[in-house]
C-alpha cells in the first residue's frame, strides 16, 4: 500500500455516515435504495459515500438484474483487516519512494517567502 491509498483508506473510514454504510453492509448485500432508505440519505449523497468506500477497497459495487429486467446496482462489504501502525505508515513512504512518488496528500499550498 502506498501513501495515496492509506489516505485513501483513512478518509474513507474518517465519516461517520461512510461508518454507517459499513454497519448496515456488515448485515449482507444491499440494493442502493435499500440502503438510502436505511440510512436515511439521498441516493446522490449515499453514492458520493459508496464512491469513495469503494475506491479505498471496503465496498464492492455490481449490477443485477431484477425480476422484470431492471439493473439494480448493489453493494456487499468487502473483507478487510485495517492494522494502523507506524510500519504501515513507513511501508506506504517508503512504497512512494520506490515508485519516484512524493507522498503530498494533494493539501499542499504554495507558499513564497517575502
Amino acid at each position: 500500500m502506498n501513501s495515496e491509498e492509506l489516505l485513501a483508506l483513512l478518509a474513507a473510514l474518517g465519516h461517520a455516515q461512510r461508518l454507517r454504510v459499513i454497519e448496515e453492509l456488515s448485515q449482507g448485500d444491499v440494493h442502493v435504495s435499500e440502503l438510502a432508505r436505511r440510512l436515511g440519505l439521498s441516493r446522490p449523497l449515499l453514492y458520493m459515500h459508496l464512491e469513495r468506500l469503494e475506491k479505498a477497497g471496503l465496498v464492492i459495487g455490481r449490477l443485477e438484474l431484477s425480476a422484470d429486467g431492471k439493473a439494480m446496482k448493489m453493494f456487499r462489504l468487502a473483507p478487510f483487516d485495517v492494522h494502523l501502525t507506524p510500519r504501515a505508515v513507513l511501508d506506504a513512504l517508503r512504497e512512494d519512494r520506490a515508485d519516484g512518488r512524493a507522498a503530498t496528500g494533494g493539501d499542499e499550498t504554495k507558499r513564497t517567502s517575502p
